[in-house]
């Protein structure tokens, strides 16, 4: 399976060669960080809101895209990255990020946010009808906002990850399988085997962002994730979430564990599945937290012998 094979699945999307623009940007300085409110051009269709915080130390920074969740909540988006939500820890992870020496970065998917106005359900079908997908689109955005944050000198291009709870975490996935820009990739709940989800008649436990037309004839979630390889990945999963059948969970583990060895990384994937249901528990922001100043470990030392 290729990345242009799984690109395909998604439908037209806006042209790749469209640069992606900032239209408006606000700048304000915190105690702990520099903010930045953005409104972006990024498929040429309707206007993107972002935000950016920046540590207060000298940069280049590495960058993580933070993905935000769905849970119906569609007036939060990219706020979860300063406000949190209820199912998952405190701090939020902007101040979580920054104080780790990372830029973190977030825009409102369709539909969330500033662009709650038109809904899922009738976004769902207005893509469909014109040959595309809204997953598709949520994930042609989030991949045109890494365009633009690579720009210029201020990320350092070489640390680039993405992460994500819930809807955030197969938009993480999905985007880490795709563009090989992404040096990292961490899941929180949400890492669902098609099949057993079917199996276990949990189709409806996603949202319609979730579809893809024709996927399931040539990928599985197993698949789709083999195409991160050599690179990281560490997904967290709850035993009790029935989003993420375990049976389903464990089936992707072998087949990923597999592809790993494959690619001569097998340090590289790591799924730890916790006594939880689908949540982000404090264990699992300790294990995040704990994977994150490791890859600031790694990126000192490998300054060190450049």
């Amino acid at each position: 399976m290729t990345r242009e094979r799984l690109a395909s699945y998604l439908g037209d999307l806006p042209p790749a060669d469209q640069p992606p623009r900032i239209l408006e940007r606000k700048v304000q300085q915190l105690s702990w960080a520099v903010r930045e409110d953005l409104l972006l051009d990024l498929n040429g269709l309707e206007p993107v809101p972002g935000v950016i915080y920046t540590p207060l130390s000298a940069g280049p920074h590495p960058l993580v895209i933070c993905e935000h969740a769905h849970g119906g909540a569609y007036e939060i988006g990219k706020r979860e990255l300063s406000e949190g939500i209820p199912y998952m820890q405190n701090p939020p992870y902007a101040e979580v990020l920054t104080s780790l020496g990372f830029t973190a970065a977030s825009i409102d998917a369709w539909g969330f946010g500033s662009r709650k106005r038109t809904g899922e359900s009738k976004l769902f079908k207005y893509f469909l009808w014109k040959g595309s997908s809204l997953w598709g689109m949520m994930v042609h955005d989030t991949l045109r906002f890494l365009d633009l944050m690579l720009q210029g000198d201020t990320v350092q291009q070489e640390t680039v990850g993405i992460m994500g709870m819930s809807m955030g975490s197969t938009k993480s996935w999905w985007c880490a399988a795709l563009d090989q820009r992404f040096s990292f990739c961490i899941d929180i709940c949400c890492l669902t085997d098609f099949d057993e989800l079917i199996s276990t008649d949990g189709l409806d436990r996603h949202g319609l962002f979730y579809y893809v037309p024709g996927l399931l004839k040539e990928f599985t979630a197993a698949s789709i994730n083999a195409l991160t390889a050599p690179r990281r990945h560490f997904s967290l999963a709850g035993a009790r979430d029935p989003l993420t059948p375990l049976k389903g969970l464990k089936q992707i583990d072998r087949e990923l564990r597999k592809a790993y060895r494959k690619a001569g990384a097998p340090e590289a994937w790591q799924l730890k599945i916790y006594d939880a249901g689908h949540e982000e528990t404090p264990q699992m922001r300790r294990d995040i937290t704990a994977y994150l100043e490791g890859i600031q470990r790694s990126r000192a030392r490998d300054s060190n012998f450049a």
